[in-house]
């Protein structure tokens, strides 16, 4: 009997707050989901409800679940406004990023 993978595509994403000043940078496999939740008041019981409304910032979509876990840790981990624009106006720049951390 043949075996059957199915693989789900991730989202690493960073949205911003314009009211809190301030990005959250995660992956999930439902981006949507996970968008709708951050700017729902009533079900949102974590530091982002602070920041509501949220606006996506960069997403970068169709990642193995490895891969998205790795690029959203290296944003984390740069701790930096400026890099972060420099991805999203750079798109070849995201591109080696990803072909490094793949």
């Amino acid at each position: 009997m043949p075996a059957f993978f199915v693989y789900i595509k991730h989202t690493t994403y960073i949205l911003y707050s314009p009211g809190i000043d301030r990005y959250d940078i995660g992956y999930t496999s439902s981006f949507s989901d996970r968008l709708s939740f951050h700017n729902d008041g009533a079900r949102n019981k974590i530091w982002t409800k602070r920041g509501i409304p949220w606006e996506v910032y960069l997403t970068v979509e169709g990642l193995e679940k490895s891969t998205a876990r790795k690029l959203e840790l290296h944003l984390k981990k740069m701790k930096s406004r400026n890099y972060l624009k420099e991805l999203k106006q750079n798109p070849k720049k995201l591109e080696e990023l990803l072909l490094k951390l793949s």
